[in-house]
């Protein structure tokens, strides 16, 4: 892929627009501009490089926070006027201090929601509610749980049910974000630590 590939009429003042994913996680980090120069860079170096409007100079991500985004792979996009990297980064990307420049949830879809409500439970610890019993039992139980309901899954499994097998997998799925939650960690912490073990 050459800088002459892309479609630079259809971009604004003949930058070319970089979306930047981690390669791991695929959230989106951020976006940025970039010259034929800064892709050129890019690419030679292995560090993304945009082109910066503000100050009309080329940058290095990361050149002065040390957190840089290592380059993993570049796409364009279909009609030939977006670039896609997808990157390690080193540390937080925004410089703010978040992973992202967006402020989007940390965990996407109905598994954020879950633990974002699972979090708030306990937290407010309200009455009546089955994830406050677990919290007010302790690790001990909710350690349990999750064994019961993995034993249960894997009998599923077995027996072939696969309505069953996924009620219970959801069960386990529960059990073991409570669990997570009562150890002091979260979908990212996993999501992290799984991260660095594909690498």
């Amino acid at each position: 892929m050459t800088f002459s590939d892309f479609k630079l009429e259809k971009c604004a003042d003949g930058l070319l627009p970089a979306i930047i994913q981690d390669a791991d996680t695929l959230k989106v980090l951020m976006l940025g501009y970039m010259t034929q120069e800064a892709f050129e860079k890019t690419q030679a170096t292995g560090l993304v490089t945009f082109f910066s409007r503000s100050r009309q100079c080329l940058w290095t991500k990361g050149e002065s926070s040390g957190n840089y985004l290592h380059v993993v792979d570049m796409y364009a996009d279909c009609d030939a006027d977006t670039l896609l990297i997808k990157a390690h980064p080193d540390g937080p990307t925004c410089h703010r201090g978040t992973t992202a420049c967006f402020d989007t949830r940390e965990n996407e879809g109905f598994l954020g929601t879950l633990q974002a409500c699972i979090q708030q439970r306990h937290r407010d610890m309200p009455e009546g509610s089955y994830t406050t019993h677990l919290f007010n039992k302790g690790v001990n139980k909710i350690a349990q749980k999750v064994g019961e309901e993995a034993v249960e899954t894997v009998i599923e499994a077995i027996d072939g049910n696969k309505e069953r097998f996924l009620y219970e997998a959801g069960d386990l799925v529960y059990h073991l974000m409570v669990l997570c939650e009562q150890m002091g960690f979260s979908i990212k912490d996993l999501e992290e630590e799984l991260a660095l073990r594909h690498k």
